[in-house]
């Protein structure tokens, strides 16, 4: 497979998924917020869960895995809470719709917590980080994926890289961490390895057991390394617990269970309404002197500047939207040929 980059203007990225998933009987309004999404994601250097993400998105489709038609219902509320059932219907939107709900939870409350059983994959977990704090609020949210990571002291899979996402509001924007709990998202092993590339910082393990860059060899038959080791995989096991309790959905070992493909998984939501808190006229200049004494460290590197977490976001949003968005040769053409 080529490993040489192509770039895409946004627009026509955006056309090109929308027209994509209506030619798959996805009604136009579902097929271009879906779009919008994929592409945004895209545009913000999350290639792993934007144009790379695509073609399997409409696989999944086809497979009846995700059903468009679908939408979230409500199972249970009880104060600030909410269980939803999210049908199977496509991930983002759903992920959409509770991120929007426990904002509107939280308005009432001060803090609202909805719950999603029997969703799809969200894609990048930041784009709910970000619905909710450009609009004020602080957010913490987490899905359970398939099993894809190695309790530790084990070579074999039973947790999932389980996602987690903190979002709170900052000068105008605000600072994003969206992470997976293995070092690298397996979209991120796959975008490196489209390019031809090696991870920065070892990713995982080979099928011979040794610490590796090398995202072929974590994907062929080795095992993925979790965020500070037996940390990480201790915080992951906590997300599947509470990702299934809390939406009365499936745990990490039942959606595996189901086979191959990552479908029916659970995720939770939780907003808090800042403004009502007592410390809210404060709260800015709060974050700003933390910010101010965090980056006042002096860096390892005169070209790599201390950063915050999401801060090169609109950076990267800029450059792509003047240069377009990078995409790997045969990945286009594999989604331009659907």
């Amino acid at each position: 497979m080529t490993t040489s980059a192509i770039y895409i203007q946004a627009a026509e990225m955006q056309q090109t998924f929308f027209d994509v998933l209506v030619r798959e009987k996805v009604e136009p309004d579902v097929a271009l917020k879906c779009a919008e999404i994929f592409t945004k994601n895209s545009l913000e250097g999350i290639y792993s869960h934007g144009v790379n993400r695509f073609s399997r998105f409409v696989r999944h489709i086809r497979k009846g895995y995700v059903k468009p038609q679908e939408k979230p219902s409500l199972i249970h509320s009880f104060g600030n809470i909410e269980q939803w059932d999210g049908n199977l219907g496509p991930g983002p939107l759903n992920a959409l719709h509770a991120a929007a709900r426990s904002m509107e939870l939280a308005r009432k409350s001060g803090m609202g917590l909805v719950s999603l059983a029997n969703t799809n994959h969200w894609m990048r977990g930041g784009t709910y980080g970000l619905q909710c704090a450009e609009k004020g609020f602080a957010f913490i949210g987490w899905t359970n994926t398939i099993a894809n990571l190695p309790p530790w002291g084990s070579a074999q899979s039973k947790l999932g890289n389980n996602p987690i996402v903190f979002a709170v509001p900052f000068r105008q924007d605000a600072i994003l961490l969206d992470m997976a709990l293995s070092q690298y998202s397996f979209g991120k092993l796959k975008e490196v390895s489209n390019f031809g590339g090696e991870l920065p910082q070892p990713g995982g393990y080979s099928a011979s057991g040794e610490l590796t860059k090398s995202p072929n060899d974590i994907l062929e038959g080795g095992r993925a390394l979790p965020i500070g080791f037996w940390k990480g995989s201790a915080l992951s096991l906590l997300l599947d617990i509470l990702a299934s309790i809390l939406s009365g959905g499936l745990a990490t070992h039942k959606i595996t269970a189901n086979g191959q493909e990552e479908y029916g998984v659970s995720q939770a939501f939780i907003c808090i309404d800042l403004q009502k808190l007592a410390n809210f006229p404060a709260i800015e200049s709060t974050i700003e002197e933390i910010i101010q004494d965090y980056q006042s460290t002096e860096s390892l590197s005169a070209n790599k500047p201390v950063r915050y977490p999401g801060q090169n976001r609109k950076e990267i949003r800029e450059k792509n939207l003047k240069h377009g968005i990078p995409v790997n040769r045969a990945v286009w053409e594999r989604i331009s040929s659907l």
